[in-house]
This record gives C-alpha cells, structure tokens and sequence, in this order.
C-alpha cells in the first residue's frame, strides 16, 4: 500500500496575507497537500488560490478537491493547471469530478444533466487534458467536445504531466477514476444534488467496501499504483470525540454507533485516530486523508505519527 499523507482542505481566509500563512502553516504541520473545493457559494476561486499558496511554499502541493468538469472547457482548463504545475514545478494535483452541487448549476445557468451525462463528458474532458499534457496535442471527436489539433503548451513540469486525482461516489465516476486517476477520492454519493440523509448512509462501511470493489475491477492491475483518499466529514482529534459523533449523527439520520464506524468519521484521541486509520487502511485500502482547515491544528499530531508509514 503506498505510504499515508494527509491534506487539508480549505475554500478561504480572511484576508490574502491570512491565506499565506495558512499555507505556508500547512506546510509546517507537515500535509502533503492545500486543496481547495470548487463550488460558486463563499469560497475563493480555486486556480487562484492555488497560485497563492503554491508562491507562498517551497514544498506544499497544491490542488483542487476537485474541479467541477462542467464549469471550464478541459483545452482552457488543461492550460491553466499546466502553467501553474510548471511555475510550481510539479506540485499540482489536478482534481476532476462529474459535478454534483445542484445550486451552483442552478445559480450558474447551467444544464444539470443525468449523472451518466455528466460522467460520459467527463470522460472525454480527461482525454483531452491527459493528451494535451502527456503528446503535447489533442484531437477529439466526441460527443460532448469536438477538439481539433489544441495545442498542450505551455507544457507541465514532469512529461506525464501533473497528478490527476478524480472523487465521487458512483460506480460510473468511480470506475473512470479507477482507470484514468492516479489518485481516487473515494466519496459518500451526492446523487440527490445536496448533503443529506442520503448522503450519510451511504457513507457506511458496508457502501464504502462496495466502491472499493467497483475500483479494483475497473483498475484491474493498476489498482496497486493507486492512492485512494479519503475526504473526512469529522476529523476531531482529542477528548470529547464521542460526544461530537452522538451529537452530529442524528442531523444525518445514524446511531452514534454506525456514525463513528462510517470511514469519513475520525474521532477520538491521537492514538485513538492512528489505530482508526491504521485499521481503515488494511480493511479499505485508504492512505490519504483529508482534512478542513478547522480541525487541521487539531489533527496534527497524527499527521507528525503516521505520515509516511
């Protein structure tokens, strides 16, 4: 299994010098990774924050948990992350989805098509960045993007190009994250468009080692080069963890009891939350967790334990 690292997720801060700092901090703490979601509510514009953080570094990677497949065209986009990867000199996580948060198409004016849709045209977007990244060039005739001789330039820092992470929680995202991915953000489903009941329980183990079977049969003998991750909906780390659960899991309709086992949940003290990731890692294959950045603090002394083990 590869080795475990940690990430933080964040969508802000209170002012540009605050954002720096919460970098370079991150870094400090010793993540492997700032990411930022990309949604159109109160959060910060993704490729811009992640320039920020990237100039404010030497070693922190910097990515999108993920980008929204629909918001961009992959020729614009693919140019984009393959500046910032080669001013960062290779410390991008390019992070993809099909798209889920029903308001933002809403607010945006934009087609919420079926979730096949959303995941077929993802697929051609990923064929279209990877190609531009890795042959320098793209010519796609598909369904959903017709690309005729675009041009990869400027060209990423590494041949192959930066690390594509894709999430979601579907059999069809997942099993394109299986064979396109080099990470895999191994997600509750969001089918209905929003965080709900329906997204808690299917968050339970018993969902979590069906999409990890649904990975390893569309990997086949990629599936060892895999990192799966982990998005984390509770990362609480000291006294008072299971009274956070018992408060938090009827909002999502659970028992505390199934709560606290659910793999997006952590709770406990250090040692507690080592032998929690330690056990999801041999049961799930989950080696890279991701936190938010209210609990990153919280959370470091497991990171300064675990990461690289």
């Amino acid at each position: 299994m590869p080795p475990l690292r940690f990430a933080v997720q964040s969508g802000k801060a209170d002012s540009p010098g605050a954002w720096r700092e919460r970098a370079r901090r991150v870094e400090d703490l010793g993540y492997s990774t700032l990411y930022l979601p990309d949604h159109l509510g109160d959060q910060w514009g993704p490729l811009v924050a992640m320039t920020v953080a990237a100039e404010a570094t030497r070693t922190l990677r910097v990515g999108s948990l993920v980008f929204d497949n629909d918001y961009r065209h992959p020729v614009v986009l693919a140019k984009e992350i393959a500046t910032l990867d080669l001013c960062s000199e290779g410390r991008v996580e390019a992070g993809f989805g099909a798209g889920w948060k029903r308001s933002d198409y809403d607010e945006a004016g934009l087609d919420y098509d079926g979730p096949g849709e959303r995941v077929a045209r993802l697929a051609e977007a990923l064929a279209i960045m990877k190609a531009l990244w890795s042959k320098g060039s793209a010519t796609v005739e598909g369904s959903h993007y017709r690309v005729r001789g675009a041009q990869g330039l400027p060209r990423p820092f590494l041949a192959s190009g930066p690390t594509v992470v894709v999430g979601g929680g579907s059999r069809g995202v997942l099993s394109l994250a299986a064979a396109e991915a080099d990470v895999v953000g191994v997600n509750p489903s969001l089918a209905t468009g929003r965080v709900g009941p329906e997204t808690a329980a299917s968050a339970l183990p018993e969902r979590y080692r069906e999409r990890l079977g649904w990975i390893r049969q569309a990997a086949g003998e990629r599936f060892c080069d895999l990192e799966l991750q982990c998005l984390t909906f509770v990362a609480h780390v000291g006294s008072g963890g299971p009274e956070r659960v018992e408060f938090m899991a009827p909002l999502f309709g659970l028992t505390p009891e199934a709560a606290a086992e659910a793999p997006v949940v952590l709770a406990g003290t250090v040692e507690q939350v080592c032998d929690t990731i330690l056990a999801r890692r041999e049961e799930y294959g989950l080696s890279y967790w991701v936190v938010h950045d209210a609990e990153m603090e919280a959370f470091a002394p497991v990171v300064a334990r675990l990461v690289g083990r």
